[in-house]
């Protein structure tokens, strides 16, 4: 893959090969938020291939409608074997059973959440690493939105709930490698209160190396401002960052020669979900994550200009860990 040249839909075409034996997780997931209201949908088409196993990879699609108003967050999973799939290699085209997924519209249903949506924007790729990292065996796990700033229309089901959506602001995003990130906390904003074309995405995470070996704590940040791409993604710059997270607060900074950028990302215990994700090497992760989350920015130019980026509830927040004492129900 060449991140710098190929077409957005290039970036989408899956990096699984059936068979391998290399242990492989990909994810094809799609998110937007109510323009004004604390709602959320999260659907989410994923492969599993434990290592040495090729035989045992499934299929996986998971769906979270997220209701800040009532506190009630529908859950919904199906696995399914590999021969109920596709996941193409030379087009963007995702089928998981019932379920499938294109350049400009989802389907599908997981449990009791149903899905029927279109899907477009013209913003180009958003790439929390730089270009190299996609091409070489690390990070071990890879993260791009290959479409930000999509607008949404259509339905979601949760139940007996039908939730139009109109106009809903998110993104399309592709995920993949051997194994997850130990630990991490990452953010995904996608339109700031007055600024609807602002971007962001950073993450603060500690991974594998060889054995029980692991890199010190990073923090890559990525943010789309009037025009002007920040990417504060170079490795030294990451490992001079700062990031610091507890349950459900993160706080983190990075900068370069030209400008300083701080965040501060939080939301209640009650706006999340956690969910159990199996690791290709073996073992588990717990995925504590919201889609109505807080997010304040401060974008700091060396001239000492301060620019405020603030939404109250269109915030994707998600802390990785091995840890339950984060005290959410595992849903999935």
């Amino acid at each position: 893959m060449d991140v710098a040249t190929d077409d957005r839909w290039a970036l989408n075409h899956s990096v699984y090969v059936p068979g391998q034996h290399g242990g492989h997780y990909e994810s094809f997931y799609q998110r937007a938020n109510h323009p004004t209201r604390p709602l959320a949908f999260w659907i989410r088409y994923t492969i599993f291939a434990p290592r040495g196993r090729p035989a045992d990879a499934i299929g996986e699609v998971w769906a979270v409608l997220f209701d800040g108003e009532t506190g009630q967050h529908t859950v919904g999973k199906v696995e399914l074997p590999m021969s109920e799939c596709d996941f193409a290699r030379d087009t963007f085209a995702v089928r998981a059973g019932d379920a499938a997924l294109g350049p400009d519209a989802l389907v599908g249903s997981a449990g009791t959440v149903s899905w029927d949506l279109t899907y477009g924007g013209d913003a180009p790729p958003l790439l929390l690493f730089p270009d190299r990292m996609y091409r070489t065996g690390f990070p071990k796990a890879k993260s791009l939105v290959a479409l930000p700033a999509a607008r949404f229309a259509g339905t979601v089901r949760a139940g007996d709930r039908v939730v139009d959506v109109d106009g809903w602001s998110g993104s399309q995003c592709h995920n993949w490698g051997s194994r997850h990130t130990d630990r991490y906390a990452f953010v995904q904003v996608m339109g700031f209160d007055g600024e609807p074309d602002t971007l962001l995405e950073a993450g603060t995470a500690k991974a594998s190396l060889i054995g029980p070996l692991t890199t010190p704590w990073t923090t890559f940040v990525v943010l789309r401002h009037r025009g002007v791409d920040y990417r504060l993604s170079k490795l030294e710059q990451a490992l001079r960052a700062t990031g610091s997270y507890r349950w459900f607060d993160w706080r983190f900074s990075s900068g370069d020669a030209d400008v300083e950028i701080e965040g501060h990302v939080h939301a209640p215990r009650e706006a999340f979900v956690a969910l159990r994700y199996r690791n290709p090497p073996g073992g588990e992760k717990y995925c504590v994550n919201t889609k109505i989350g807080t997010a304040e920015i401060t974008l700091t130019d060396r001239g000492g200009a301060r620019t405020v980026l603030r939404t109250g509830s269109r915030a994707l927040f998600e802390i990785l860990t091995d840890d339950l004492e984060h005290g959410v129900a595992i849903r999935a």
